[in-house]
């Protein structure tokens, strides 16, 4: 990792392969703070662990860590609701521990931490789309592990990997939309098969089917896509095969 003042361009094409490498958005945030950590580490010549923290329509939630710790030691925070992870998002604001054995701000989380072998804490704001904020939160093993230059390094990887988790977000929705969609015309196609099937059946419309499947499915409690593919296996001793199914 380089340590110079400019981080910049190693920075941004690492966090570009990650979105174009990443299976979703979970595997992207999860491999974004192993990268923080390294990067950290490196600056600071030290193991580091590192989280990142989600406000979104008012609920926070940790999205992703380098570790099992890093996940354990965000989370610590908010069940405290207050700290400087949570600190730097409502303030949009660099917020440094140096000594969590001796910072009053947030006693009972720095004591916490403490305990952990966790001596300095960095919260990084990340600037996300309207109606979302989100921190990077560093955790370095000795009292005053982050210099200026620490800081202001770790600043700049921030302001790269917000406009890439942007991206990254941006992408998983609409993935998730168009899966969404897929799933629905999947729905639609074996509803439209068994009604096919009662119609045959009944000698009725196709009004007429659906309601008798709506029916049948209210009173079993099953779902009514579950419902058609059981109809559709029951006749075809198979499931229905179509184009939206591949």
């Amino acid at each position: 990792m380089d340590t110079s003042d400019d981080l910049g361009l190693s920075v941004a094409e690492q966090l570009q392969d990650l979105v174009i490498d990443s299976d979703d958005v979970n595997a992207f945030l999860e491999e974004l703070c192993q990268l923080a950590a390294a990067a950290a580490s490196a600056l600071v010549g030290e193991e580091t662990l590192c989280a990142i923290t989600l406000s979104r329509r008012r609920r926070t939630t940790t999205i992703a860590g380098s570790s099992p710790e890093a996940i354990f030691l965000d989370e610590v925070q908010q069940a405290f609701g207050e700290g400087p992870c949570l600190h730097a998002m409502a303030t949009r604001a660099t917020t440094l521990v140096s000594d969590t054995r001796s910072d009053h701000r947030w006693p009972e989380y720095c004591t916490t931490i403490a305990k952990r072998g966790q001596l300095s804490v960095l919260g990084v704001p990340l600037e996300l789309d309207e109606g979302a904020a989100a921190a990077l939160n560093v955790f370095a093993p000795t009292v005053e592990a982050f210099d200026a230059n620490t800081v202001a390094q770790m600043e700049r990887f921030a302001a790269q990997a917000q406009r890439t988790m942007r991206l990254a977000v941006r992408i998983g929705s609409k993935q998730q939309l168009a899966d969404d969609l897929r799933e629905a015309m999947r729905s639609r196609t074996d509803i439209d098969l068994a009604c096919g099937i009662i119609m045959g059946q009944n000698r009725c419309s196709q009004e007429e089917a659906f309601r008798i499947l709506q029916r049948v499915s209210s009173n079993r409690n099953v779902k009514l896509r579950v419902l058609a593919q059981e109809l559709i296996r029951g006749l075809a001793k198979g499931p229905a095969v179509s184009h939206f199914n591949e």
